[in-house]
């Protein structure tokens, strides 16, 4: 690019990307291959070895993997990103680079429900133990903190409730107990916030959702932020002590800026093997092309819609930060001002039944479990996403009985609110 520093449409379309050498296709091409010819035995040995960047083979990396991997290190301003199979790979990818058994981390409890039970269940095979935050009060943080603990993790924009976490004061806590933050970009995407500007030093992303955009393939990324140090009191023995399995490399000394998302691929993709498929990553690297676009008119939108539901007889209350009134409008304006985002809550009338029936009867919105989807989208979290919580969990993940979760899509608002008309008539 002529340009040293192109603004964030100009990175959506070309970051990582570059006419194919051999064919001069424009389009990143499907690298749809399992492994990689070596120049010769030296070049091979120095690839295994960590010595050279280069492809091996697919399980590790893929020449579509890295171009989507860079596009979106790009977008979120880190040295270096690792995508994998779905978002939950990634995150387990990033507490098994920083996690020994036995230790603890530091999470919101307004968090995406399958998150939830991935770090209250799943991680407890490992001996990972999760400990729940208010982030509504950043302090109440600092009781929880002990020479155990590892990491805090957050939302930059809690699903289902959209509500924003103020990053910074959680990110300024975290550091000074020598912790790196941890933040799920998924609901508001690098157009609406870019947390590592805010203190983050890993973001983390389901691609499946708004940066794919399409509801048609999935994909996780994880983003190295470049900026935490690894290496101090040996709290971090993956990237801060000898590897064996690499002749003793200490990826941190070796990788500088970029050993985390080093440290993820060769210790971890490489041995759980969660690889995102290359049509995969070539139709996230198409969908985030229009991310800009797609994401202003999902704001547009979704303010819309909640201005009409506030309004309407049959609806008791509605979350979106993009409320003047909403509680939680000050925090979207200082971390978002480009708009809310597409996702929120609203309460029924009538409870849990009325939730149900007024989904049912929904015709443009399809009901399912996804968000992000260029198409409006609508579930009713405490009989889906959220059943496996206690009634307790619910109302803390902001999903109890009477809440709807809608994800606006990019439709004509006109049509988006007639149907929700015709619905609530039912509900």
């Amino acid at each position: 690019m002529s340009n040293d520093n192109p603004g964030f449409s100009t990175l959506a379309v070309h970051a990582g990307a570059q006419p194919d050498p051999t064919t001069k296709a424009r389009i990143t091409p499907i690298y749809q291959t399992t492994s990689f010819v070596f120049d010769n035995a030296d070049h091979a040995a120095a690839l295994f070895g960590l010595q050279q960047f280069g492809n091996i083979y697919t399980r590790i990396m893929n020449p579509t993997q890295a171009v989507l991997e860079e596009r979106v290190a790009a977008l979120e301003g880190g040295t270096a990103a690792l995508a994998t199979s779905s978002g939950h790979a990634a995150q387990l990818l990033i507490f098994h680079t920083i996690m020994q058994p036995g230790d603890n981390f530091v999470a919101a409890k307004r968090l995406y429900g399958g998150s939830i039970n991935q770090f209250g269940h799943a991680f407890k095979s490992f001996d990972w133990n999760v400990r729940w935050m208010d982030t509504s009060d950043p302090s109440s943080m600092e009781a929880l903190i002990d020479d155990k603990t590892k990491a805090v993790f957050i939302e930059s924009l809690a699903n289902p409730g959209g509500t924003f976490v103020d990053n910074a004061a959680i990110a300024e806590i975290a550091h000074k107990h020598g912790l790196p933050l941890i933040v799920d970009n998924t609901m508001a995407s690098p157009y609406l916030v870019r947390p590592l500007e805010h203190g983050a030093d890993i973001v983390v992303h389901s691609l499946t959702k708004f940066m794919g955009g399409h509801g048609n393939s999935m994909g996780g990324v994880l983003v190295d932020g470049g900026t935490f140090d690894w290496s101090k009191s040996g709290k971090y023995p993956m990237l801060s002590e000898p590897r064996p399995e690499y002749g003793g490399v200490v990826l941190h000394q070796t990788f500088g800026n970029i050993a985390f998302a080093i440290a993820a691929r060769v210790l971890g993709l490489r041995d759980f093997g969660p690889t995102i498929a290359p049509m995969n990553a070539f139709l996230l690297i198409t969908g985030i092309e229009t991310l800009p676009l797609r994401m202003q008119r999902h704001c547009e939108n979704a303010l819309a819609v909640a201005q009409w539901l506030k309004k309407h007889p049959k609806v008791s209350w509605v979350n979106y930060a993009g409320l003047p009134d909403d509680p939680n409008h000050a925090l979207q304006q200082k971390y978002s001002p480009k708009g809310a985002g597409a996702v929120f809550t609203f309460g029924l009338k009538g409870g849990y039944e009325s939730g149900k029936n007024f989904v049912e009867s929904l015709k443009l919105f399809s009901h399912l479990a996804n968000i992000g989807d260029t198409r409006s989208l609508v579930i009713h979290p405490a009989s889906t996403t959220h059943r496996q919580l206690t009634p307790e969990q619910q109302v803390a993940a902001g999903a109890g009985p009477d809440v709807v979760r809608l994800s606006v899509g990019i439709e004509d608002v006109s049509d988006i609110t007639a149907d929700l008309e015709q619905a609530l008539a039912k509900a």
